[in-house]
């Protein structure tokens, strides 16, 4: 990491190779659920909205008609972010919801039955290898099941997903294994491991950075040249369990940590605030191992049952990742942090699944700061 200055050490997030950024397509919803058409000739347009706007707007709604909507998503072809409200519910609410400036279409499933279908899997399918989070696209949850589920154990998680019924929830499989993605080589290091640093950060007014929990949990002290001085000690670390986060302090109370993300080549991105993920929305990922890649956030909320443990309220995106990118910054193109990379499946030759701790939870928990 090229970032050592003589006075005051300035600490830039990890820097790698440029690579291209992919855009990813936005799914569009399935038979499962059908547009509305509700709101009667008299309903405003939706909004067009950029996607820190939409995640604004889909958690504005969500808390003011609770049960009466299951879930959002951002259309970032067309800007919009569209809602699902629940058949049943009445036209007063699709009525409120596009005057709020959203689209709006009829969907089945309930979020209290979407989430009561997450708890029997909890309860009879918590298979290493697998992971499930709601789909607001089709209204179902997405089940994934990596390449080490077989035999008996595809048999009761098949089993447990037909039990909840048609058009609850749906399987897919992954080529590859599901696991936290830490390696040997270069960023942030520990007795010969590698993460990726996340986001600086400042805590009571300290200098600090958010990175994986995984990473914390295994080694309390990081350097930023492999063999090198530990310059960071983890304050705080969850893994697993409810999040995959580290709180990471710099030794040096002067460390000079700016918000951003170095993007390799000599450029930066600044870092003006952190935003919660939307269903649909553009992200881009900066590690160690791979550098900068682009994609398409999936779901939300998401339960990843890794080897090591259960962790939940992640997000999963078909990002690419591989070792060594743990705790790596997930991000959109203005600038907002989004999340951490945790861990996935597959690589960057393949593509795979990646799964991410949000950043918004992190710092509640850990009561920081994004520096």
């Amino acid at each position: 990491m090229k970032h050592k200055q003589i006075a005051k050490r300035k600490i830039v997030f990890v820097a790698a190779g440029a690579a291209a950024i992919a855009a990813a397509a936005v799914l569009l919803p399935n038979a499962n659920a059908s547009q509305s058409a509700a709101q009667g000739p008299q309903a405003p347009a939706p909004k067009r909205l950029g996607a820190a706007a939409a995640a604004e707007l889909a958690s504005r709604l969500g808390a003011e008609f609770g049960p009466s909507i299951a879930g959002a998503y951002y259309d970032a072809g067309s800007g919009r972010l569209v809602v699902n409200v629940v058949a049943g519910d009445g036209g007063d609410v699709a009525a409120r919801v596009a005057q709020a400036g959203a689209a709006t279409r009829t969907v089945e499933n309930s979020a209290a039955e979407l989430t009561s279908a997450a708890r029997t899997l909890k309860q009879r399918a918590t298979i290493p290898g697998t992971a499930w989070a709601v789909d607001p696209r089709t209204n179902r949850i997405l089940v994934t099941a990596d390449r080490t589920v077989t035999g008996g154990r595809w048999d009761t998680l098949e089993s447990t997903v037909r039990s909840l019924g048609g058009g609850m929830a749906r399987i897919q499989k992954s080529a590859g294994e599901f696991k936290p993605l830490v390696a040997g080589g270069d960023a942030i290091f520990a007795d010969g491991a590698r993460c990726s640093l996340g986001f600086n950060v400042v805590k009571d007014g300290a200098p600090a950075f958010l990175t994986a929990g995984h990473c914390g949990v295994a080694f309390a002290n990081w350097s930023d040249s492999q063999g090198g001085a530990p310059i960071a000690t983890v304050r705080q670390a969850t893994f697993p369990g409810d999040g995959d986060f580290a709180l990471v302090t710099y030794d040096d109370p002067n460390t000079q940590a700016p918000s951003q993300v170095n993007l390799g080549n000599g450029r930066a991105l600044a870092i003006d605030g952190a935003a919660e993920a939307a269903v649909g929305q553009e992200v881009f990922r900066m590690g160690s191992t791979t550098g900068l890649n682009g994609g398409t956030v999936l779901g939300l909320d998401a339960t990843v049952n890794y080897p090591e443990g259960t962790v939940t309220g992640l997000i999963q995106t078909d990002v690419c990742a591989e070792p060594g990118d743990s705790g790596g910054a997930l991000f959109t193109r203005d600038g907002s942090a989004i999340g951490l990379t945790s861990g996935g499946s597959g690589d960057c030759q393949a593509g795979g699944e990646t799964f991410f701790q949000p950043v918004t939870t992190a710092l509640a928990a850990v009561g920081a700061q994004l520096g």
